[in-house]
Formats: C-alpha cells, sequence, structure tokens
C-alpha cells in the first residue's frame, strides 16, 4: 500500500489555560472563594492577601510610589534581560488602586482573641459511649464496635445479616453467628436516642413504641397496626385497617397521632445537632428602595488581593545589579511569570465580579415585577438564552453563573435557577412561567380538602378552568417535580 502525503486545513477553537480557569472561577460561589483563593496564594508566591491595617498599607504605597523612577530597565538586548520591570512595581496610587478590590475600612485584628469553638459529639461516639456501660466479652464487644461502626447517619443497621457475619471473618477473624449476632444488635437497639439499630423504618417504630413510658390500650393498637398491618398503614387504605381492628375514625386519628409523632430517623437527630447549621451565602443582594431596585455585590466576591512587594523587591534588586550571570536571569524569568500570573488572577477575579453583576442585573430587571413584590405568579418565562442575548455573554457562561449562587432579596433567598422557567401558552395565547402554574397547582392542594383530596385528573381540569392549556401528565410532572404525593396518599381522616 503506498503511501501519500496531503494537506489539509482545519479551524479548530481551543480554550487557552486561562481561559478555563476563569471559568471554573465563575462556577464557584462565594461561599467556597476564600478557599480558591488560598490555594492560589499558596501555589503562587507572587500573589498575597493584604491583611495589614489601612494606615500601613497607605505608608507603603507612597514609600513604593517614591522608589520606582529609581528603577529602570537597561533596554539591553539579551531576552532575559529584556524585561519592563515598571510593569511589576507600583508607579503610583492610581495603579495601587488597580489591585485594591474591596473596601479596607476593617478594624484592626486582635491576635489575642480567644475565639469560642463548640464541643460536639458525633453520632458515633454517642454510641459507643453508650456501648462501654455493657457487660460483654471480648468478642462481643467486637462485634458490638463493628456493628456501631455500620450504623448509616439516619441510626439504621442496613447491611445484611450475611455481609455483617463475612466481614467479622474476613477482616477481624472473628466467626459468629446469626443467634448471636441478633442478640447484640438488641442490645444496641436498646441505646439512645430510641430507634437505633433498626433494620427498616417498620422495626425503627416499633421500637419506639414499645419503648414509650405511657403503655395505654392506643399505643398497643398502633404496635399492633405496625407490626400487622404496616404496608395499609403506609398506602393509606386506612378502611382496611379499621375494618380489621373494628376501630372508628376517631380511634384510629388518635392512633395515627401517636405514629406520627414518632422519628423515622434516630440517628439524625445527633447528625443534625453535630453538623450544626448550614446558612446559606447569598452572592447578590437586591433592596427596594422606593420602587427602585438596588443590586449589591456580596463584598467576599471582592477579595483585597496584590502583587508580593516581596517579588517586586527581586525585580528591583536584579535591575540594580551590574552583573547579571545566567542563574540571575533564569531567577528573573520565574519572578516574571509567577507575577504575570498572580496579575492574572486578580484579573479574573474582576472579571468575575463584572460578569457576576452583568448577569445578575440582567436577571433583575427581566424579573423586576417579582423582585417588587414577591409573588411568584408575576415570574416571567426565562430561559438562558434570554439572558445572554441580554448580557452578550454565551449561554454556558450563564449557565455557570446561575449554578450554586443565591441572591437575597426582602422575601427570602432564591436560587439563581428559581428564576429560570419555561413557558406554558395559556388559551387566550399569552405565555406564562411553569413556575405559576407550579404555584397556583401547590395552592390549589394546599386549599383542598384533605379528607377527599383532588385526583390529577380533577387539577387538570380546574387549571383547565383558569385558562392554562395543560394536559394530566403535565400536571402528575408538575406536582412529582414538587414533591407532593398523589391523592391517595394525601388523605386524612
Amino acid at each position: 500500500m503506498a503511501l501519500h502525503q496531503s494537506l489539509q486545513q482545519k479551524l479548530l477553537q481551543k480554550l487557552s489555560p486561562q481561559q478555563i480557569q476563569l471559568m471554573k472561577l465563575l462556577q464557584v460561589p462565594t461561599a467556597i472563594l476564600d478557599e480558591r483563593i488560598k490555594e492560589e496564594i499558596e501555589e503562587n508566591p507572587a500573589l498575597e492577601q493584604v491583611e495589614d491595617s489601612v494606615e500601613e498599607e497607605a505608608d507603603n504605597h507612597d514609600e513604593f510610589a517614591d522608589n520606582t523612577d529609581d528603577f529602570e530597565p537597561d533596554g539591553s538586548s539579551d531576552d532575559y534581560e529584556n524585561i519592563d520591570i515598571s510593569e511589576y512595581v507600583h508607579e503610583g496610587d492610581d495603579e495601587v488602586g488597580d489591585y485594591r478590590l474591596r473596601d479596607e475600612n476593617y478594624p484592626d485584628s486582635e491576635d489575642n482573641r480567644v475565639i469560642p469553638h463548640k464541643v460536639e459529639t458525633s453520632f458515633n461516639e454517642l454510641m459507643l459511649s453508650q456501648l462501654g456501660l455493657l457487660t460483654l466479652n471480648d468478642e462481643e464487644r467486637k462485634i458490638a464496635v463493628h456493628l456501631v461502626g455500620s450504623l448509616d447517619d439516619d441510626g439504621y443497621l442496613r447491611r445484611e445479616e450475611t455481609a455483617l457475619i463475612d466481614d467479622l471473618a474476613f477482616r477481624q477473624g472473628i466467626e459468629t453467628t446469626p443467634k448471636e449476632l441478633n442478640n447484640i444488635i438488641a442490645k444496641i437497639q436498646q441505646f439512645d436516642p430510641p430507634g437505633v439499630g433498626a433494620r427498616n423504618l417498620q422495626e425503627c417504630l416499633l421500637i419506639q413504641l414499645r419503648r414509650k413510658q405511657e403503655q395505654n390500650q392506643e399505643t398497643e393498637l398502633a404496635i399492633k397496626i405496625i407490626d400487622k398491618y404496616f404496608d395499609e398503614f403506609t398506602k393509606k387504605h386506612y378502611e382496611k385497617i379499621q375494618k380489621a381492628l373494628d376501630l372508628n375514625d376517631q380511634q384510629l386519628r388518635d392512633i395515627i397521632n401517636i405514629i406520627i409523632k414518632l422519628n423515622p430517623k434516630p440517628g439524625g437527630i445527633v447528625n443534625d445537632q453535630s453538623k450544626g447549621e448550614n446558612y446559606i451565602i447569598p452572592d447578590f443582594f437586591i433592596v427596594n428602595n422606593n420602587g427602585k431596585l438596588e443590586l449589591s455585590l456580596n463584598s467576599k466576591n471582592a477579595p483585597d488581593l496584590r502583587i508580593s512587594e516581596g517579588y517586586r523587591d527581586m525585580l528591583k534588586d536584579y535591575d540594580k545589579g551590574s552583573k547579571k550571570d545566567k542563574r540571575q536571569k533564569e531567577a528573573v524569568m520565574f519572578i516574571k511569570q509567577k507575577i504575570d500570573s498572580a496579575k492574572w488572577f486578580i484579573d479574573a477575579i474582576k472579571q468575575r465580579q463584572n460578569t457576576l453583576l452583568n448577569t445578575m442585573e440582567a436577571i433583575m430587571n427581566y424579573q423586576r415585577n417579582f423582585f417588587l413584590t414577591g409573588d411568584e405568579t408575576e415570574l416571567k418565562p426565562m430561559i438562558l438564552k434570554d439572558i445572554a442575548e441580554l448580557t452578550n455573554l454565551d449561554i454556558s457562561t450563564v449557565s455557570r453563573v446561575a449554578n450554586s449562587k443565591f441572591v437575597q432579596t426582602e422575601f427570602g433567598s432564591y436560587r439563581l435557577k428559581f428564576f429560570f422557567s419555561e413557558s406554558l401558552q395559556t388559551d387566550s395565547g399569552e405565555e406564562v412561567s411553569t413556575r405559576e402554574v407550579k404555584k397556583i397547582l401547590t395552592d390549589m392542594i394546599d386549599a383542598e380538602n384533605k379528607k377527599h383530596p383532588y385526583s390529577d385528573e380533577k387539577l387538570t381540569e380546574m387549571l383547565q378552568e383558569k385558562g392554562y392549556n395543560i394536559a394530566r401528565r403535565t400536571v402528575a410532572k408538575y406536582r412529582e417535580q414538587l414533591n407532593i404525593p398523589v391523592a391517595r396518599l394525601r388523605k386524612i381522616l
């Protein structure tokens, strides 16, 4: 087979590493931007975050402003020496301002202050502490520790019995029987909070009911319902339960009130306390000032970064020296690369701020009525393409900005994705947001008679009467997206 040569032209678009880094910065929410900046500072010693007081910084700026005129590049033709030092040192207050990205009016840090912190006990530690109160031999204690370590975050022991026995045999060399294993599990199920160590929800509820201090007829009936009629209870086939146990509506209602007060996730109590509160850090703030919407960016998005003074001093020392050997030339090239990288990162942070503000401003203006009233029915249909056209940005860029970002308004904090929705056409030809339809659907279900909840067919008819051209399967899809169960599971006595 003969070989042939050919000449072809291809048009390819490739992203530079800097562009890729900028896109990743756009995706980073405010809550973890500090971590991303710390990573960059660790990788690039030419970049630093200012922590000094305003007065000290002002003195340093003046000092550099006075001395920068003394250092000029020698203009040598050598590639290593042909470096414009002035690009990397401060020439005055104006240039210093370019690298100050946020307000510096903060009080001096107190190095000697004591910061209180909360001492927490994890779920596993709580279980192990109770395990120490049991009378067990060495082998049983190892089995018990293994079982406690197998509990999930909800407090359940969901691993199969055979898998637990195999793990003990292969990992710890302990041979046990199902009977011995179940005996130890029964002891763990006596721990607090009640319900831990259960293999499933049914067993979890039974443990809690049997440990109730007040054992009356209603509690005994609740135990019987969970033990014998658990499937009917979860599917709300109340008629079958009433017929089997000869109960009237009031008796069954009292029993259901006992059951619904039980905790289906006993381990979640401890885990939620140990994890603490999860706070949303908004990226934007929108304030209604007498009908005028004012948008601001979280100050954490504007960190105070600058080029390291030590690296600028190195360049000045290099420019002062008369003898420049190869090692010095390589060192100054390294310094130049690091300063270039630091300057680019600072500019990328600035560009991130501008892109975030421009995108959020377009969303604010597009959904102006909602930000003024807080009424979800005022939301207009809006897709990524609409905002991309308003901001002259790519759709992928708008998507990155909307990802994991929050805006705080006087009506609450919302994900930016909340404001994006498809359109639905009414009988009059008007396009409305699907979120408006979901809000009306939620209001209908909230206002329904829970003894006779609306079916999907009935909800479809009611929406069509209001002028929304919608199919039953679409109503079912919206209901599932809203995490609303079917009519039978919404029914109460």
